[in-house]
């Protein structure tokens, strides 16, 4: 893999490296021709109004090609943020959904005191994240006999969706609903599946956990809310629901296949900066501006040394030169973008 990726480094420098060298060899050759021929000198100046029309044609082109580009990726950001916003009103409703389950009466007798207490310090990640070695918090509840049936690991995945950032520990009494959710929080909750617990347990297995989950202890205006949310979230995929197990079961599964990855999608591509082909696009654009107008426009007007004149029409045939071999790699450059 390694040498792959060094050859492909390699390939990728090659049109540049050529070019480089094109340019010192055309440079070398047409000055040493004006200093044996200074009658070639003529010439050149000939040669160096076509630079100027090739140069501006192309300047141009990119100019054109590069607000085209920036406008597009504009309105691909506008779009995905309007998709981002409503993705992030549904994680919104969603949070809220588990805070009110949360703290509910559904849990077994002692389960809170014994999770917000003695395991205050302990969240739902490094329980998963145990391999690490890095929370031996984490290690010693997992070699402890726990007596809540197992849906202790429950009540730590409902915290860790309350939680905003993976350092922290204690669900607050209000919990936050940023702007936008950071990164770092929404890649661990689609790392753990976060939200599939919903699922497991009220679904997949619930007659394991029927009796250790307590649905009818939830008050009934919390379950009127938690359907009010729910239909907010997706009226067509909650439309006929009701406040029961299969409803939270496939509340998880929608949440762990559709919110929370695509609220990581938008989230990424929204704070993608411009694409490194602009760079590479610009650069080209001052070197043909720089190179092939000014340069021998300042010649013209003020008489400049002849090696100016020698230097704009080296670069310019070499920055030709490297846009014709790198071609093909701009076109696969363009299609990834």
């Amino acid at each position: 893999m390694g040498n792959k990726s060094l050859i492909k480094d390699i390939l990728r420098l090659m049109p540049l490296l050529f070019s480089g060298i094109l340019c010192v060899a055309i440079i070398y050759l047409l000055w040493d021709k004006l200093t044996f021929d200074p009658a070639f000198l003529t010439l050149l100046e000939r040669i160096l109004k076509i630079i100027i029309t090739i140069s501006g044609v192309i300047s141009v082109s990119i100019m054109f090609y590069l607000a085209t580009m920036v406008i597009n990726l504009r309105t691909n950001r506008t779009n995905i943020i309007s998709d981002l916003n409503k993705i992030t009103q549904k994680m919104h409703n969603f949070r809220s959904i588990i805070d009110l389950l949360l703290r509910s009466k559904m849990w077994l007798p002692g389960l809170k005191h014994y999770l917000d207490e003695e395991y205050a310090n302990l969240n739902f990640f490094e329980v998963k994240e145990f391999y690490k070695g890095s929370s031996k918090l984490a290690i010693e509840f997992l070699q402890e006999n726990h007596p809540y049936q197992d849906t202790e690991n429950l009540y730590l995945e409902f915290k860790a969706l309350l939680i905003t950032s993976p350092k922290e520990k204690i669900v607050t009494e209000n919990i936050k609903y940023p702007k936008h959710y950071d990164n770092t929080i929404v890649e661990k909750w689609l790392e753990h599946k976060c939200g599939s617990g919903l699922w497991y347990y009220f679904g997949y297995k619930y007659a394991s956990f029927k009796s250790a989950l307590d649905l009818e202890a939830v008050f009934e205006r919390h379950q009127d809310k938690i359907m009010t949310l729910a239909q907010s979230i997706d009226s067509e995929a909650f439309e006929d629901s009701s406040f029961n197990e299969v409803f939270l079961s496939k509340l998880g599964e929608y949440i762990n296949k559709e919110v929370i990855p695509k609220l990581h999608q938008y989230q990424t591509f929204a704070a993608q900066k411009l694409p490194k082909m602009v760079n590479y696009i610009f650069v080209l654009f001052l070197g043909f501006v720089l190179f092939g107008v000014l340069l021998p426009i300042l010649y013209l007007l003020f008489s400049l040394d002849p090696f100016m004149l020698v230097l704009s029409i080296s670069i310019i045939i070499s920055l030709i030169f490297f846009i014709a071999t790198s071609f093909y790699q701009f076109l696969t450059k363009e299609i990834e973008i």
